[in-house]
C-alpha cells in the first residue's frame, strides 16, 4: 500500500470516529419541584401534571428545540426533607418533540417520590449543584426551584446559594402562595414568601421569582417560568457567542 492510500484511509477513520452531527448544549435545567407534607395529594396532582403538560405547550416545545445544534439537557427531581429527593427525569438532551412528550408521559404516570414533613430548600438545592455538575459542558446552567414554604431543615439555602453562585449556575424560583386571604405582603409590596425566595434562594443575572396564588395555577406558571428561562439562552445562541 503506497503512502498516499495509507493516509486517506487513516483519515477516513479519524472522521468515522466524529459524531455524524455534533451537537452544543446551550442550557442544562434542572427542574425540583416541592413536594413536602404541606403539599396535599390535589395540589401534588396539580404541580405535576401542570408541569407535564407545560413540557408539551406548543410555544415551550419551541423554546427547547428551536435550535437544534444548541440543545438543552433537562432533568426533574421532587425534595422535601434534607434526605428527601427523588430523580424523576434523569439527564435527557431535548432534541425533538417526541422526547418532550415521552418526558411528559412519564410524568404523568410516575409515583410521588419518598418525602417528608419537612421543607430542606438548601438541601435541595446542593442536590441539584450536584446534577449541573455533571453538564459542565453546558453555556447556560439553571435550577428552577418550586415551593410553598421557608425552609426549616437542613442547611441553609442563604449558604447553599453561595456554593451555587460561586459556580455560575442561575437558580429562579416559583413560589406557591396560600389562598388569598392569607397572603401577607411586605413593605415594598411583595408577599413575604416571594420575598423570603428572593433574599435567600435566586442567583444570577437573570434570576427571578415567579408568584403564584393555589397550585390551580400552576401550568400557566412553569410555562411562563420556562419560556422566561430558556431565552437568555436562545438569545445566546442567536448572539453567535
Amino acid at each position: 500500500m503506497n503512502r498516499l492510500a495509507s493516509i486517506a484511509i487513516l483519515l477516513w477513520l479519524c472522521l468515522s470516529a466524529l459524531p455524524a452531527h455534533a451537537q452544543s448544549c446551550r442550557q442544562a435545567l434542572v427542574l425540583g419541584l416541592d413536594v413536602s407534607l404541606s403539599v396535599d395529594v390535589n395540589e401534588f396532582r396539580l404541580q405535576r401534571e401542570g408541569l407535564a403538560r407545560a413540557l408539551t405547550d406548543p410555544e415551550v416545545m419551541d423554546a427547547m428545540i428551536g435550535a437544534p445544534d444548541n440543545r438543552v439537557d433537562l432533568a426533574v427531581f421532587e425534595w422535601s426533607g434534607q434526605y428527601n429527593q427523588t430523580l424523576l427525569i434523569g439527564w435527557t438532551a431535548i432534541d425533538n418533540r417526541v422526547t418532550l412528550r415521552a418526558i411528559s408521559d412519564s410524568l404523568f404516570r410516575q409515583p410521588q417520590g419518598m418525602r417528608s414533613g419537612r421543607t430542606a430548600i438548601g438541601a435541595a438545592m446542593l442536590y441539584a449543584r450536584d446534577l449541573l455538575r455533571e453538564r459542565p459542558g453546558c453555556a447556560v446552567r439553571t435550577l428552577d426551584l418550586s415551593g410553598d414554604g421557608r425552609n426549616n431543615n437542613g442547611i441553609a439555602p442563604l449558604r447553599a446559594r453561595r456554593q451555587l453562585a460561586g459556580e455560575g449556575i442561575t437558580v429562579n424560583a416559583l413560589t406557591v402562595e396560600p389562598d388569598p386571604a392569607r397572603i401577607v405582603l411586605d413593605r415594598a409590596g411583595a408577599t413575604v414568601l416571594s420575598r423570603y425566595f428572593q433574599d435567600n434562594v435566586i442567583t444570577g443575572a437573570t434570576s427571578f421569582v415567579e408568584p403564584i396564588t393555589g397550585f390551580d395555577g400552576y401550568g400557566a406558571a412553569i410555562k411562563r417560568k420556562l419560556l422566561r428561562e430558556l431565552t437568555p439562552a436562545l438569545s445566546w445562541r442567536d448572539a453567535g457567542q
